[in-house]
């Protein structure tokens, strides 16, 4: 049965449209054909990278013994150069991780934010977010929107308050061709108005809810059906036989 789960604030942003229908029919697709595969290895790659000086040819050689999937391993090393290359002459005075925390989106909808490390450098606070999507990055109004939450799930923080918050996207630009890291400076996006947030935000929990119905509507019928097909299936039955 196709199960709706709550979007990470990533996929909030990704997912919204300007109308709620769209948005249901796009959180359907994910419940019906969920993603088989997650970016983990690659995080854990650049932690070691960062925390313990991992060598780049040692970080390729733990992935390709480790990931048993090729297509996913292929990934993974498209990936690993563009990250190494970013990171390769950082050496930071520490390496944290984040608590995840949650944003409210709507009634009984809470959105979570798992932010990958945070990492001191010559006394700033660096707060690098990923985007590992190969197409249809987050972008434009979407991308101010996700800033937007994220600044304020980051002020919640008196230490994150000051951080350099930058988006590391490795989308491809163009449908052939080959993935480009691009980095944004967080503060250079615009960011929506509180009354454009507001009512954005209101659309995608109204999707969320149209979502939830039509899955359980779905699994409903399913039930319903199964239970027709047992019945069909019963030997018939004398009314009287339990009571000999």
């Amino acid at each position: 049965m196709a199960k709706l789960r709550v979007p990470s604030l990533q996929h909030l942003a990704r997912n919204w449209r300007d109308d709620p229908i769209q948005i249901k029919k796009l959180l359907i697709r994910i419940a019906r054909n969920p993603p088989q595969f997650n970016y983990d290895p690659i995080q854990t790659a650049l932690r070691d990278m960062l925390v313990f000086g991992v060598p780049y040819d040692q970080i390729v050689n733990g992935l390709t013994l480790g990931v048993r999937r090729q297509w996913a391993l292929k990934i993974y090393l498209d990936l690993l150069p563009m990250i190494y290359g970013h990171f390769k002459d950082i050496q930071p005075d520490f390496v944290l991780s984040v608590d995840k925390r949650f944003y409210p989106v709507g009634r009984d909808l809470f959105v979570p934010f798992e932010p990958p490390l945070i990492y001191g450098l010559n006394g700033t606070i660096h707060f690098p977010w990923f985007i590992f999507w190969r197409r249809n990055p987050i972008t434009d109004v979407r991308l101010s929107l996700f800033i937007s939450l994220v600044d304020e799930l980051l002020l919640q923080d008196p230490d994150l308050e000051n951080v350099k918050f930058e988006i590391l996207d490795f989308s491809a630009p163009f449908a052939n061709g080959p993935r480009q890291l691009v980095v944004t400076d967080a503060k250079d996006v615009a960011r929506v108005e509180p009354n454009q947030k507001k009512r954005m935000l209101e659309k995608f929990a109204a999707g969320y809810v149209l979502a939830l119905e039509e899955l359980s509507h779905a699994a409903r019928e399913r039930s319903d059906e199964s239970a027709k097909d047992k019945a069909l299936d019963r030997p018939n039955e004398s009314p009287d036989m339990f009571d000999q």
